[in-house]
């Protein structure tokens, strides 16, 4: 176990020899500090609202689920110590721990079942409520369909919760320490509403309690007492900063001012490697990097030439080991290599055609659907406003423009640009797919006609859902693995969106961190972290 260490100021001429002033925060003494770059301003810190990344790392350090990421990313018990799973894998009971939301009231079995109801509530909108059609009659409730009554969610005793599911789920540990299946403070949430997340109102579990946002600038966390381990956590205070420019981040965590940034501008590897050895941690993710057509609105996207055909078009290999040149490789899949549960082989059927022959194919498909140089395709791409989007959508666009192709790039903040492809105010979109959990249910469910809003391109196929249907009534895991490979080469067929490379998680680490370990995931919880003195 960990015990906790003094921290000190990390001076600028400690970090690589660098000179400029150090405008780093005071730490109270004998105190703990992490000065922490996030990557983007989170929109909300309601686990039942949220959907990025830069989201989940907050807020999984002040609310904690039944089960948690181990540094290693693996689930530990949280709230739950101990389960059990009947012989048809449909009941799992979960036996808590005695714990307390951080304004003391006792954490029970009823907190979850209310959590479950509320992400399902139509009210709520949540766009992960489709990760807990898991729950017996989970569907049926948020389409209004049946009363929450009786969703699979019931509490035995205050220390006991009971969960039936819609069909056997091996991959359910994985997915109770995901913010879907976290707790919400019932008494907090009855009292403010959606309010509850403001400072001064938000309650949590987690080992961190909020203490203040200051949009455009931080959110400051501090050490919640009753949190049930609060004797073995480090760290005593963490200040959250968006660093939408990665350049500047690299330099903030070069002179001492973070201790951390959760990306960096991917072609600076090597530079970093010279100038900062020890901090760059790349690593490979269970992440994929995509474009999504938009297929809600009628018009050429909806053209599976049109679509196959801007597929084609792109020159991953450029992308990954001229541009990017930090470990990526190349997508002709959406599930990534080493997704646990899973028989690889899925593939776009011209993925092994040379780059110049696809490009003649892409010319012929388009021209076949209509578009010449006289009447040319025209795309908008909507992208985030981050420096490795922009690398990408013009290594894109140039692609697209030698087949004929004008497109034009639309940057948007990385919320407002979520928020459009949520409603569909887009053409072709860019975006990354971290694994929820390690199963490859989390890439493939996300394409499912009853997915809603982050199936943000609004593919649709019946036979692709009968085999995701089938694959989770399936108990023998190599013929679900078997089945889950066959809906996906049904996807990469219809040319239902456009892999472009697996991702490397990409994480600046001062080497005084401890206890930051890489794992795919990418989940690390600030309660295994602390600072050497």
């Amino acid at each position: 176990m960990r015990k906790p260490l003094l921290a000190v100021l990390i001076s600028a001429a400690a970090l690589a020899g660098c000179q400029d002033k150090v405008h780093r925060p005071t730490c109270p003494s004998g105190k703990v500090c992490l000065e922490y770059g996030n990557n983007s301003e989170p929109l909300t810190l309601d686990p039942q609202k949220s959907n990025l990344v830069d989201e989940f790392t907050i807020i999984g350090d002040l609310i904690v689920g039944l089960t948690t990421d181990a540094p290693d990313g693996s689930p530990a018990p949280a709230m739950a110590t101990s389960w059990e799973t009947s012989k048809d894998g449909l009941t799992w009971t979960f036996h808590l721990r005695d714990a307390r939301w951080s304004d003391g009231v006792p954490v029970t079995a009823d907190d979850f079942v209310y959590a479950y109801r509320r992400i399902l509530d139509p009210k709520t909108a949540s766009i992960y409520a489709y990760l807990v059609y898991l729950l017996k009659n989970g569907e049926a409730v948020n389409e209004g369909k049946a009363s929450p009554e009786t969703l699979g969610a019931r509490a035995l005793d205050p220390h006991t919760l009971q969960l039936t599911l819609e069909h056997p789920a091996p991959y359910m540990p994985e997915l109770a320490k995901h913010q879907s299946f976290f707790p919400v403070p019932k008494h907090v949430i009855e009292k403010y509403g959606d309010d509850w997340v403001q400072p001064g109102r938000f309650v949590g579990n987690g080992p961190f309690s909020l203490v203040s946002w200051s949009l455009g600038d931080k959110i400051q966390v501090a050490k919640n007492p009753r949190f049930w381990d609060a004797a073995d956590v480090c760290v005593d205070r963490i200040n959250y900063y968006p660093t939408p420019d990665l350049v500047s981040a690299e330099r903030r965590v070069q002179r001492g001012e973070l201790d951390i940034n959760t990306n960096f501008l991917t072609n600076r590897l090597k530079r970093m490697d010279q100038a900062m050895p020890g901090y760059a941690r790349p690593h490979m993710s269970l992440a994929t990097s995509y474009m999504v057509f938009n297929t809600h609105d009628r018009g050429p996207l909806q053209d599976k030439r049109v679509r196959r055909a801007l597929s084609e078009g792109i020159d991953r290999d450029f992308i990954t080991t001229k541009l990017l040149r930090a470990g990526q490789a190349p997508a002709y899949s959406f599930v990534p290599p080493g997704t646990a549960h899973y028989a690889q082989g899925a593939r776009l059927v011209w993925a092994r055609e040379p780059f110049a022959e696809r490009q003649v194919e892409a010319k012929a498909l388009l021209a076949q659907a209509g578009f010449s140089a006289k009447h040319p395709l025209k795309l908008e791409i909507k992208t985030q406003n981050a420096s490795d989007a922009l690398l990408l959508t013009e290594a894109v666009q140039a692609d697209w423009r030698a087949i004929g192709v004008e497109a034009t790039i639309a940057q948007n903040d990385t919320s407002i640009a979520f928020a459009a492809y949520r409603n569909r105010d887009f053409q072709v979109g860019t975006m990354s797919w971290y694994a929820d959990f390690n199963d490859p249910m989390t890439f493939l469910g996300l394409l499912k006609s009853d997915t809603g809003a982050q199936n943000y391109g609004d593919y649709r196929s019946a036979a692709y859902d009968a085999l995701l249907a089938k694959a989770d009534a399936e108990p023998d895991d190599a013929k679900r693995a078997e089945l889950l490979a066959r809906a996906e080469q049904t996807m990469l067929d219809d040319e239902g969106m456009i892999p472009i490379y697996f991702v490397v998680n990409r994480n600046i680490v001062n080497p005084k961190i401890t206890g930051w370990v890489a794992n795919s995931e990418n989940f690390h919880r600030a309660r295994w972290l602390c600072i050497k003195p």
